[in-house]
């Protein structure tokens, strides 16, 4: 044998003896099952919950490597406070002020794992154009083929509680609650 074949053989040898190493898989969000929910006291007598309709998001994710990026982006147009004479409101200036501000993101900045789950993502909120670090928890996270779509699928629940005073929407506060919790419900498929 040549020394080229040699070295051709040899490769070959090398690919086939070792397992692939898994490599990263990006997510894109299911629509139908995402979605970002916040809650806030009114005025001490209820807890309010509104929705958000539109979402997208794509998550990479390497759960042998233990890494994972997250970038969400929500309509804020798409708001659903159960009223639609207060889904307007909600979007004037005093607020979301969505004609100036249609979108707001997270983008994370690191994702920390117990054994191959992520439980905490780290990362930038912003809202009416103003950017202030979050921290979401995990609370459930799943990796595992969707059953139904026959692809490869994660889910999780995540909270975080922010003052939205501090991202220019206070009005009312403090009567109406300034701290506001936003939970996230998703579920996305490998692209």
């Amino acid at each position: 044998m040549t020394r080229l074949t040699h070295l051709f053989y040899a490769i070959g040898l090398a690919t086939t003896a070792f397992p692939a190493l898994a490599a990263p898989k990006i997510y894109t969000a299911d629509a139908t099952h995402t979605f970002p929910r916040f809650s806030y006291s009114h005025l001490g007598f209820s807890s309010q919950q509104s929705t958000f309709n539109k979402t997208s998001a794509e998550v990479v994710f390497d759960q042998a490597a233990k890494k994972a990026s997250v970038d969400v982006s929500i309509d804020m147009k798409s708001v659903n406070t159960g009223s639609a004479l207060f889904n307007e409101h909600i979007q004037a200036p005093d607020f979301f002020d969505t004609a100036k501000f249609p979108t707001a993101t997270f983008k994370s900045t690191s994702v920390a794992f117990e054994g191959d789950r992520p439980v905490r993502v780290d990362g930038n909120l912003t809202i009416k154009g103003i950017t202030r670090p979050v921290a979401l928890t995990v609370t459930s996270f799943q990796a595992k083929p969707h059953p139904m779509m026959k692809k490869d699928a994660i889910g999780a629940n995540a909270y975080t509680v922010i003052k939205r005073s501090e991202f220019g929407a206070g009005a009312y506060a403090p009567a109406v609650g300034d701290d506001v919790r936003i939970d996230i419900s998703f579920e996305a498929l490998a692209q």
